[in-house]
Protein backbone atom coordinates (compact mmCIF):
# COMPACT_ATOMS: atom_id res chain seq x y z
CA UNK A 1 0.00 0.00 0.00
CA UNK A 2 1.27 3.59 -0.80
CA UNK A 3 1.51 6.24 2.02
CA UNK A 4 -0.88 8.85 1.76
CA UNK A 5 -1.30 12.11 3.70
CA UNK A 6 -5.04 13.95 3.53
CA UNK A 7 -6.29 17.17 4.52
CA UNK A 8 -9.55 16.76 6.19
CA UNK A 9 -10.06 20.13 6.75
CA UNK A 10 -9.03 22.81 8.84
CA UNK A 11 -6.17 21.80 10.52
CA UNK A 12 -6.60 18.31 10.56
CA UNK A 13 -4.69 15.18 8.81
CA UNK A 14 -4.77 11.60 7.95
CA UNK A 15 -1.28 10.33 7.62
CA UNK A 16 -1.17 6.43 6.50
CA UNK A 17 1.61 4.78 6.76
CA UNK A 18 2.55 1.72 3.93
CA UNK A 19 1.57 -0.66 6.65
CA UNK A 20 -1.65 0.97 6.71
CA UNK A 21 -1.37 2.41 10.26
CA UNK A 22 -2.99 5.69 10.82
CA UNK A 23 -1.46 9.04 12.21
CA UNK A 24 -4.31 11.31 12.82
CA UNK A 25 -3.30 15.21 13.54
CA UNK A 26 -5.26 17.61 15.03
CA UNK A 27 -8.17 15.56 14.30
CA UNK A 28 -11.84 18.06 14.80
CA UNK A 29 -14.02 16.09 12.19
CA UNK A 30 -17.97 15.56 13.48
CA UNK A 31 -18.18 19.24 14.16
CA UNK A 32 -15.65 20.40 11.23
CA UNK A 33 -17.92 22.11 8.37
CA UNK A 34 -15.28 21.59 5.75
CA UNK A 35 -14.54 17.79 6.77
CA UNK A 36 -16.10 15.59 4.14
CA UNK A 37 -18.79 13.72 5.19
CA UNK A 38 -17.29 10.21 4.87
CA UNK A 39 -14.35 11.05 6.59
CA UNK A 40 -15.86 12.15 10.00
CA UNK A 41 -16.47 8.59 11.48
CA UNK A 42 -12.63 7.19 10.77
CA UNK A 43 -12.60 3.28 10.12
CA UNK A 44 -8.76 3.42 11.94
CA UNK A 45 -6.41 5.20 14.26
CA UNK A 46 -3.38 4.16 15.83
CA UNK A 47 -1.42 7.50 16.72
CA UNK A 48 -2.75 11.01 17.45
CA UNK A 49 -1.08 14.02 17.54
CA UNK A 50 -2.27 17.60 19.32
CA UNK A 51 -0.28 20.45 18.03
CA UNK A 52 -2.52 21.96 21.04
CA UNK A 53 -6.20 22.36 23.04
CA UNK A 54 -8.76 24.36 21.46
CA UNK A 55 -11.85 22.34 20.46
CA UNK A 56 -11.21 22.92 16.88
CA UNK A 57 -8.16 20.75 17.15
CA UNK A 58 -8.68 18.43 19.72
CA UNK A 59 -12.87 17.95 19.43
CA UNK A 60 -12.79 14.20 18.32
CA UNK A 61 -10.04 13.34 20.37
CA UNK A 62 -12.05 11.76 23.23
CA UNK A 63 -14.46 9.18 20.81
CA UNK A 64 -11.33 8.46 19.03
CA UNK A 65 -9.81 6.85 22.77
CA UNK A 66 -12.60 5.55 23.66
CA UNK A 67 -12.73 3.60 19.97
CA UNK A 68 -9.50 2.79 18.95
CA UNK A 69 -7.00 3.58 22.41
CA UNK A 70 -4.27 4.94 20.10
CA UNK A 71 -1.00 6.31 21.22
CA UNK A 72 -2.08 10.22 21.83
CA UNK A 73 0.76 12.46 21.61
CA UNK A 74 1.25 15.79 23.14
CA UNK A 75 2.48 18.13 25.38
CA UNK A 76 2.46 17.60 29.16
CA UNK A 77 -0.17 19.98 30.29
CA UNK A 78 -2.22 19.38 27.58
CA UNK A 79 -2.21 15.33 27.73
CA UNK A 80 -2.81 15.89 31.46
CA UNK A 81 -5.76 17.78 30.99
CA UNK A 82 -7.12 15.24 28.08
CA UNK A 83 -6.61 11.90 29.93
CA UNK A 84 -8.33 13.54 33.50
CA UNK A 85 -11.14 14.35 30.86
CA UNK A 86 -11.36 10.98 28.87
CA UNK A 87 -10.76 9.00 31.98
CA UNK A 88 -7.94 6.83 30.67
CA UNK A 89 -6.16 6.35 27.42
CA UNK A 90 -2.47 5.76 26.06
CA UNK A 91 -1.12 9.37 25.99
CA UNK A 92 2.69 9.68 25.42
CA UNK A 93 3.72 13.05 27.12
CA UNK A 94 6.31 15.07 25.93
CA UNK A 95 7.30 18.82 25.62
CA UNK A 96 8.48 21.36 23.22
CA UNK A 97 12.23 20.24 21.91
CA UNK A 98 11.41 17.06 23.08
CA UNK A 99 11.26 13.80 20.74
CA UNK A 100 10.11 9.88 21.17
CA UNK A 101 9.78 7.39 18.98
CA UNK A 102 6.97 5.11 19.36
CA UNK A 103 6.88 1.70 17.15
CA UNK A 104 9.38 3.17 14.45
CA UNK A 105 7.65 6.81 13.94
CA UNK A 106 9.35 9.98 15.66
CA UNK A 107 7.29 12.41 17.04
CA UNK A 108 8.70 16.08 17.89
CA UNK A 109 7.55 18.91 19.35
CA UNK A 110 8.61 22.38 17.93
CA UNK A 111 7.38 25.91 18.79
CA UNK A 112 4.12 27.59 17.54
CA UNK A 113 3.07 31.03 18.80
CA UNK A 114 -0.25 30.66 19.57
CA UNK A 115 -2.68 30.44 22.84
CA UNK A 116 -3.72 26.58 24.47
CA UNK A 117 -6.73 26.02 26.74
CA UNK A 118 -8.73 23.05 26.50
CA UNK A 119 -12.58 23.59 27.01
CA UNK A 120 -13.76 21.37 29.91
CA UNK A 121 -17.19 21.15 31.98
CA UNK A 122 -15.74 23.63 34.69
CA UNK A 123 -14.70 26.19 32.11
CA UNK A 124 -11.31 26.12 30.43
CA UNK A 125 -8.46 24.66 31.30
CA UNK A 126 -4.61 25.69 30.62
CA UNK A 127 -3.32 23.46 27.74
CA UNK A 128 0.71 23.99 27.78
CA UNK A 129 2.06 25.80 25.44
CA UNK A 130 1.03 25.08 21.54
CA UNK A 131 3.14 23.24 19.38
CA UNK A 132 4.09 22.21 15.90
CA UNK A 133 5.12 18.60 15.38
CA UNK A 134 7.59 16.91 13.21
CA UNK A 135 6.90 13.17 11.97
CA UNK A 136 9.97 10.90 11.09
CA UNK A 137 9.69 7.19 9.45
CA UNK A 138 12.19 5.71 8.00
CA UNK A 139 12.08 5.32 3.57
CA UNK A 140 9.06 7.97 3.67
CA UNK A 141 9.92 12.01 3.73
CA UNK A 142 10.14 14.16 6.88
CA UNK A 143 6.56 16.18 8.01
CA UNK A 144 6.39 19.63 9.26
CA UNK A 145 2.60 20.34 10.67
CA UNK A 146 3.14 23.66 12.28
CA UNK A 147 0.01 23.93 14.26
CA UNK A 148 -1.46 27.32 14.80
CA UNK A 149 1.15 29.62 14.50
CA UNK A 150 2.51 32.67 12.89
CA UNK A 151 5.35 32.80 11.36
CA UNK A 152 8.59 33.02 13.63
CA UNK A 153 12.24 33.20 12.50
CA UNK A 154 13.56 29.76 14.72
CA UNK A 155 11.50 27.99 11.83
CA UNK A 156 15.33 28.08 10.10
CA UNK A 157 16.03 25.85 13.45
CA UNK A 158 13.75 23.77 12.30
CA UNK A 159 14.76 23.51 8.72
CA UNK A 160 18.28 23.16 10.06
CA UNK A 161 17.66 20.21 12.17
CA UNK A 162 15.01 18.44 10.66
CA UNK A 163 15.22 19.51 6.96
CA UNK A 164 11.32 18.37 6.73
CA UNK A 165 10.53 17.74 2.86
CA UNK A 166 6.90 18.35 3.66
CA UNK A 167 5.67 20.93 5.59
CA UNK A 168 2.09 21.90 6.57
CA UNK A 169 1.62 25.46 7.00
CA UNK A 170 -1.66 27.78 8.16
CA UNK A 171 -2.47 30.54 5.97
CA UNK A 172 -5.90 31.56 6.83
CA UNK A 173 -4.92 34.96 8.65
CA UNK A 174 -6.69 36.52 11.90
CA UNK A 175 -6.29 33.14 14.20
CA UNK A 176 -2.49 32.05 12.50
CA UNK A 177 -0.24 33.58 10.26
CA UNK A 178 -1.85 34.75 7.00
CA UNK A 179 -0.55 34.10 3.21
CA UNK A 180 2.44 36.89 3.42
CA UNK A 181 3.85 35.13 7.13
CA UNK A 182 3.01 31.77 5.46
CA UNK A 183 4.75 32.55 2.36
CA UNK A 184 8.31 33.45 4.32
CA UNK A 185 7.96 30.43 6.83
CA UNK A 186 7.67 28.42 3.47
CA UNK A 187 11.14 30.28 2.31
CA UNK A 188 12.68 29.46 5.68
CA UNK A 189 12.30 25.78 5.48
CA UNK A 190 13.10 25.20 2.04
CA UNK A 191 10.48 22.04 1.78
CA UNK A 192 9.97 20.01 -1.65
CA UNK A 193 6.17 20.01 -0.80
CA UNK A 194 3.94 22.79 0.76
CA UNK A 195 0.25 21.74 1.76
CA UNK A 196 -1.84 24.78 2.94
CA UNK A 197 -4.61 25.04 6.05
CA UNK A 198 -6.63 26.36 8.51
CA UNK A 199 -8.18 28.02 5.53
CA UNK A 200 -11.66 27.64 3.62
CA UNK A 201 -13.27 26.64 6.93
CA UNK A 202 -15.57 29.82 8.15
CA UNK A 203 -15.93 33.03 6.45
CA UNK A 204 -13.60 34.70 9.00
CA UNK A 205 -10.63 32.82 7.29
CA UNK A 206 -9.23 32.81 3.97
CA UNK A 207 -11.33 31.35 1.16
CA UNK A 208 -8.46 30.28 -1.21
CA UNK A 209 -4.77 29.82 -1.40
CA UNK A 210 -4.61 32.08 -4.48
CA UNK A 211 -2.85 34.84 -1.59
CA UNK A 212 -0.29 32.29 -0.47
CA UNK A 213 0.32 30.71 -4.47
CA UNK A 214 1.32 34.41 -5.30
CA UNK A 215 3.18 35.30 -2.34
CA UNK A 216 5.50 32.40 -3.03
CA UNK A 217 8.73 32.92 -4.79
CA UNK A 218 8.63 31.81 -8.58
CA UNK A 219 10.76 28.73 -7.49
CA UNK A 220 8.48 27.04 -4.79
CA UNK A 221 5.04 27.60 -6.73
CA UNK A 222 5.54 24.12 -7.78
CA UNK A 223 6.11 22.70 -4.89
CA UNK A 224 2.93 23.99 -3.58
CA UNK A 225 -0.41 21.32 -2.91
CA UNK A 226 -3.65 22.41 -2.68
CA UNK A 227 -5.67 19.40 -2.43
CA UNK A 228 -9.49 19.76 -1.45
CA UNK A 229 -10.45 18.21 1.64
CA UNK A 230 -10.38 14.28 1.40
CA UNK A 231 -7.96 13.91 -1.39
CA UNK A 232 -5.19 11.95 -0.74
CA UNK A 233 -1.25 12.94 -1.87
CA UNK A 234 1.02 10.11 -2.61
CA UNK A 235 3.59 10.49 0.11
CA UNK A 236 7.10 9.36 -0.92
CA UNK A 237 10.70 9.40 0.24
CA UNK A 238 11.27 12.86 -1.62
CA UNK A 239 8.13 14.65 -0.56
CA UNK A 240 4.69 14.82 -2.65
CA UNK A 241 4.47 12.61 -5.71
Amino acid sequence: MNATITWLGHAAFRLVLPDERVILIDPWLNENPACPANLKTPPRCDFIVMTHGHSDHVGDVPALVRKFNPVVVGNYDLCTVMQRLIGGGRFEMMNTGGTIAVDGVEFTLTKAFHSSAVDTPQGPVYGGMPNGVVIAIDGLATVYHAGDTDVFGDMKLIAQLFAPKVCILPIGDRFTMGAKGAALAAEMLQPSAIIPCHYKTFPILAQSADAFRGGLPATFKNRLHVPDAGAPLNWTATGIG
